[in-house]
């Protein structure tokens, strides 16, 4: 036990350190813990998600051939042999092992490229999106649920309630359509389609991030169009997954409310806003960490259907073309990266929220 002195001057007993959680041993046991865990989960991705493709009821060959080809047995033979697909299915999943391990993700039978290089291109348009759309989410959200949670039972709560409601209701796609019909098509304040227009120069590209290469080429109009085209696809992103924060945001600020922290030092008269920023809040950043890490893996997903929509000619949109092309090899190709990617962001939150709390290593 050690004695530290309380604001008010009184000689308090701190807690002692639980046993194994603290040092810098016990940090390292967790780093590995968290690590092992996502490497387990990562392998059962693949297995999944190759599972799931094998499992698709038509043959590759169906979508990615003439009728003439297929009339040719010697030319669906040739296909066959060519992406691996007369094998045992075993021994494809082995192959596609091998291949990750390797950078390989196999060659896309809709575009005959690498799945590797074609997901290198369309990758940065669906960081970029999802980057934004994270950020706008995570910013109303939070300050939403704080205003929420602050005024319980009033007027502001019950608004944050519908606003929370709304966004976890509406599908994207319907809110995609939405927003492009009125505000495009009806009212023409926002691009419906594409990152840039038809008259702006695309910069040479470094990031791949539209609006981060357009400033780097010095085109002000480029970067403007830019982020005129990312404004509404972001929007709609963010709307999507605002109710999830701004729910996670506001149990976890209550629950801080309810500390024994918050109530001595509303015994002792600090301000309610001074309590509520500094006790209640400072004691949710591990939940609120938590929910933009998993905030950042569903706005990953949802973006099949914008990306679709706005032709925004990312990930989102590769993965629909693959989907209906058969292209099991690209599916599952996408599949892993927007895994790893995932589980990386939620990696780090994890480090984050145990640097924020502690307690969170002996879990």
């Amino acid at each position: 036990m050690t004695h530290t002195l309380s604001e008010t001057g009184a000689d308090v007993q701190a807690p002692a350190p639980a046993p194994g959680g603290g040092g810098g041993g016990g940090y390292f046991r967790f780093v590995l813990r968290r690590l092992g865990t996502s490497l387990v989960t990562l392998f059962g991705i693949t297995l999944v998600s190759f599972g799931l493709g094998v499992l698709v009821p038509l043959r590759p060959e169906t979508a990615n051939l003439s009728q003439q080809a297929l009339s040719n047995p010697e030319a669906v033979a040739a296909f066959r042999e060519k992406f691996g697909l007369d094998l045992p299915i075993w021994e494809q999943y082995l192959r596609y092992l091998g291949g990750l391990f390797r950078g390989d993700l196999g060659i896309s039978q809709q575009t005959g490229q690498p799945i590797a290089a074609d997901l290198a291109k369309y990758a940065p348009a669906t960081l970029e999106l999802v980057l934004w759309a994270t950020v706008l989410s995570v910013l109303i959200g939070v300050s939403l649920g704080i205003v929420a949670a602050y005024a319980r039972n009033r007027w502001p709560d019950h608004l944050a309630r519908v606003v929370s409601l709304i966004g976890v209701s509406l599908p994207t796609y319907w809110l995609a359509l939405i927003g492009s019909s009125f505000f495009f098509r009806q009212l023409g304040w926002l691009p419906g389609s594409g990152r840039l227009d038809a008259s702006a120069t695309p910069p040479p590209r470094v990031t791949g991030f539209m609006t981060v290469d357009t400033l780097l080429a010095g085109d002000v109009h480029a970067w403007g169009s830019a982020v005129a085209h990312l404004i509404l696809p972001a929007m709609i992103l963010a709307l999507s997954n605002l109710g999830m924060v701004l729910r996670f945001t506001r149990s976890a600020v209550l629950d801080g409310l309810n500390t024994d922290a918050v109530k001595a030092a509303r015994v002792k008269g600090l301000p309610g806003r001074r309590v509520l920023m500094r006790y209640a809040v400072r004691s949710a950043s591990s939940p609120i960490i938590t929910v933009t890490a998993l905030s950042f893996g569903f706005l990953l997903a949802a973006t099949v259907y914008v990306e679709q929509i706005f032709a925004w000619g990312g990930l989102g949109q590769y993965a629909y073309r693959s989907a209906t092309n058969l292209d099991v090899t690209a599916i599952t190709g996408i599949s892993v990266v927007i895994a790893v990617i995932f589980l990386a962001v939620n990696f780090i939150a994890d480090l984050l929220a145990s640097a924020f709390d502690p307690r969170i290593r002996l879990q």
